[in-house]
């Protein structure tokens, strides 16, 4: 069905968002049945006694509160290639390896089409109230994306990052197209087995398509920060090659060679127009919209431990808007930024009640003197939450992640 579309209907895509908010309580309620009834046949659930039963309150009563921890075991029944339903009743079809750890170990985390389908939900609705205030015309987006080689486990599943493993699946460049967002670099590029020489090539793309630039992305603020600083190194080196139409030798990779010399001609008015803007700036204040005309905004997760580096991403941006992008943990998806033209250290998310069943542990400050976080015991669900407190997330989804408290 992507492959046939042309373009996102925003519109669309905003008055289903309205709808399941303004109905959460049903809509969660309906997502936990369907969580329940699709796993009822996984050796976790089986064990808990919940007897085919899928109301919040038995649920709630039947099973225990875990982290990734506690899963990590059944996990790595399924790396080892234990193909029973152990956590869910659809197969895992791949593994992911988080960037977080538990006990200074990798987190390895079940990934199957379902948990795809809520990514790209998150993807699409974040796009439409960012394409509300912001619209951009067909063009391309440079983005700063690297998918790391996927390896086989024990039993024989593909193993990758989070994001390799959603920068591979079929859907995903169909989706991109769909909402004008297609990636200004060849898949080769993307994929390449070296950081360093793909970073350079993302730079050297987005200046042969500078002109049809829309957007700038990276999954991280400090990706964005690293690539223009890396600019600041390169710059003259990559006019060179876009004067020339040959190659920097830094660039080993044959896959990547061969498909950049595709896309690479001789273009010295291209390259004395590139020389000519970077020489013209202030200690590269406003680097990004000079070299990047059409671009409308940059776009990343920029809040919690990513804030640090606003004021050097500023810098770079000038005047362009910066959005921080959705909010979601390695178990998965939680919520989208509807609200884009607030800055992003103001950034507030709205929970899709169709990709998950969420409940929140209030957190309550206890001992003034020793300055200690209690956790009250008692989770309440989202539409119980309360304007003003603050809560520990627990997520159920389709990624067999049941029940499972997330890491703060």
């Amino acid at each position: 069905m992507l492959e046939k579309m042309e373009t996102v209907d925003v519109d669309e895509l905003i008055e289903e968002f309205e709808t399941i908010t303004k109905d959460a309580e049903r809509i969660q309620r309906e997502t936990l049945r369907k969580i329940l009834e699709e796993n009822a046949s996984a050796e976790y659930l089986q064990n808990l006694g919940l007897n085919g039963r899928t109301d919040p309150e038995s649920f709630k009563s039947c099973v225990p509160l875990v982290t990734h921890e506690d899963l990590q075991p059944y996990i790595q029944r399924i790396i080892d290639g234990d193909i029973s339903p152990i956590l869910t009743g659809k197969p895992i079809t791949t593994i992911s390896r988080s960037s977080g750890t538990t006990q200074g170990k990798p987190k390895f985390l079940p990934f199957n089409d379902e948990l795809m389908e809520t990514t790209l939900q998150i993807f699409r609705t974040s796009y439409a109230f960012r394409n509300r205030e912001f619209p951009i015309g067909k063009g391309k987006a440079l983005q700063f994306i690297y998918g790391s080689k996927q390896s086989k486990t024990k039993g024989g599943l593909n193993a990758g990052t989070a994001t390799t493993n959603v920068y591979r699946s079929s859907t995903f460049k169909a989706e991109m197209k769909a909402m004008q967002s297609q990636c200004c670099s060849p898949d080769e590029v993307i994929f390449g087995p070296d950081f360093h020489q793909s970073l350079y090539c993302h730079l050297l793309c987005g200046l042969i398509f500078r002109e049809e630039i829309q957007l700038v992305f990276s999954t991280f603020a400090h990706s964005l920060v690293h690539a223009f600083r890396t600019f600041e190194l390169v710059w003259e080196e990559l006019c060179d090659d876009i004067r020339e139409g040959v190659l920097s030798s830094r660039i080993t990779v044959p896959s990547i060679r061969a498909a950049m010399s595709k896309i690479l001609k001789p273009n010295p008015e291209l390259a004395d127009l590139i020389h000519k803007k970077c020489s013209g700036l202030s200690n590269w204040y406003g680097l990004i919209p000079e070299l990047f005309p059409n671009a409308k905004y940059l776009s990343g997760i920029m809040t919690g431990s990513m804030e640090h580096y606003l004021k050097k991403l500023r810098h770079y941006a000038g005047d362009l808007p910066l959005m921080s992008a959705d909010y979601g943990s390695s178990e998965g998806w939680i919520g989208a930024n509807v609200n884009p033209s607030l800055p992003p250290e103001l950034a507030t998310f709205a929970v899709l009640p169709n990709i998950g069943y969420f409940e929140f542990i209030p957190q309550r400050l206890g001992n003034l003197e020793s300055q200690v976080l209690c956790i009250e015991p008692k989770p309440v669900g989202l539409t119980e939450v309360k304007v003003g407190e603050e809560y520990e997330i627990i997520v159920t989804n389709v990624a067999a992640f049941i029940r499972c408290l997330l890491a703060p």
